[in-house]
């Protein structure tokens, strides 16, 4: 997919918070992390369950299942029992609007 995915207005995700984005049947969590926007693959890869509802801490998420930690801004995975990161995907910004672009099968 080499088209951009409007995701969001800017001022509607607010610092520490984040909005799942359906693009291509694919859940991105966007999150707002001290004013700047990133967006993450919404599926844990320890068990395959959401991280958007998880407890956002700083620049890290909390799955809501397992506890395992994220990093927001690369989609590392911190802790146990997630081992592999979830995908990071590019964003942009224009006039306020934030879009999505799923870089996966470049």
């Amino acid at each position: 997919m080499d088209d951009w995915v409007f995701a969001a207005n800017e001022n509607e995700i607010r610092p520490g918070t984040c909005r799942r984005v359906d693009v291509d049947d694919d859940m991105i969590a966007v999150y707002n992390v001290d004013g700047r926007y990133y967006a993450i693959e919404d599926r844990c890869t320890h068990d395959g369950g959401e991280l958007a509802s998880g407890e956002v801490e700083g620049c890290q998420v909390i799955c809501p299942r397992h506890g395992a930690r994220f990093n927001i801004k690369t989609g590392e995975a911190l802790t146990a029992p997630a081992y592999e990161p979830v995908h990071s995907f590019p964003l942009k910004h224009e006039d306020g609007k934030i879009f999505i672009r799923d870089d996966r099968w470049d």
